[in-house]
């Protein structure tokens, strides 16, 4: 049995198709089909019922999966433990950071490989969601979070406490008040907000379902860029953290102070617990120690 079989069969039956898994692993879907025919010729058992436009997993392939993201974990932890004998002159260190964190993440990139050159950081840019499958498979070691997290299954560590914010159009009803707006007053407004697998939308959908109306989605992206030339263009409004808004140029848009309710954007560092953590991993924790 190849592992690279395994993590094409882990990578499918996240992912719900073939093509995602081929971008994911880098190779062709013809190399994917072939791996999982194979692995489901060796256990003897189809792993995959094969639809249209997607995958589903059989009775065989949920129980062969909770086994394979475990033996994925297990080689990430001998992978890493390989790294440490080693000390810190090499190896590496894969964190899961949201759309919104690169802004928070370079400086301390920056301190990091000021302290530790060699140790290559791969970054892996996703929603909470996403980021949650990575960790519980070994692919990540560390991942940022939106609060709360699972005390129980990781480790986790604060990094921002902050609040999300009306964003605009420069020219809309909302430049005439100006301080704040509460939530509410928004249920007529059409949404921009991040793609499905973000944890933020499920945030805002149930702040906005307290305040009795369900929003109007206008339209999705997973990156603020384009999610702020959608309000740019009049297309809708967006609610995004007041902290991030603050570094950029916002002459082209109103932006105001979100209440009753405020809404949280607090993001964590994790790890999951019970698993082996490297010196690189524990060298991060200790950087951000030393800065607190």
């Amino acid at each position: 049995m190849e592992l690279r079989a395994l993590r094409a069969f882990v990578e499918v039956a996240k992912s719900g198709g073939f093509t995602l898994a081929a971008e994911r692993l880098f190779v062709t879907q013809p190399t994917i089909s072939k791996l999982i025919g194979k692995l489901e010729s060796e256990l003897g058992h189809p792993l995959l019922h094969r639809g249209r436009k997607q995958c589903e997993l059989t009775d065989y392939g949920r129980a062969v999966l909770v086994y394979a993201e475990s033996i994925l974990r297990n080689l990430a932890d001998i992978e890493r433990a390989l790294d440490d004998v080693a000390g810190l002159k090499r190896g590496e260190l894969r964190i899961g950071i949201p759309p919104l964190g690169p802004r928070l993440f370079v400086p301390l990139i920056g301190a990091f490989k000021r302290r530790y050159p060699d140790i290559e950081l791969k970054l892996f840019e996703d929603g909470s969601y996403a980021i949650e499958m990575a960790l519980a498979d070994g692919q990540l070691e560390m991942g940022v979070l939106l609060a709360p997290v699972d005390s129980q299954r990781y480790g986790h560590r604060l990094l921002l406490d902050d609040r999300l914010a009306l964003v605009a159009p420069a020219r809309s009803y909302w430049t005439r008040r100006r301080d704040e707006v509460g939530l509410a007053e928004l249920a007529e407004e059409p949404f921009i907000l991040f793609t499905p697998a973000y944890v933020l939308n499920d945030r805002i959908a149930e702040a906005c379902r307290q305040c009795g109306f369900v929003p109007n989605v206008a339209g999705r992206s997973g990156q603020i860029g384009m999610i702020l030339e959608m309000v740019r263009n009049g297309l809708g409004i967006s609610l995004l953290p007041s902290s991030q808004l603050g570094m950029m140029d916002l002459h082209d848009f109103t932006v105001r102070r979100l209440v009753e309710p405020e809404i949280p954007w607090r993001i964590e560092l994790a790890w999951l617990r019970g698993h082996y953590l490297s010196t690189a991993a524990r060298a991060w924790l200790a950087m951000l120690d030393d800065d607190a």
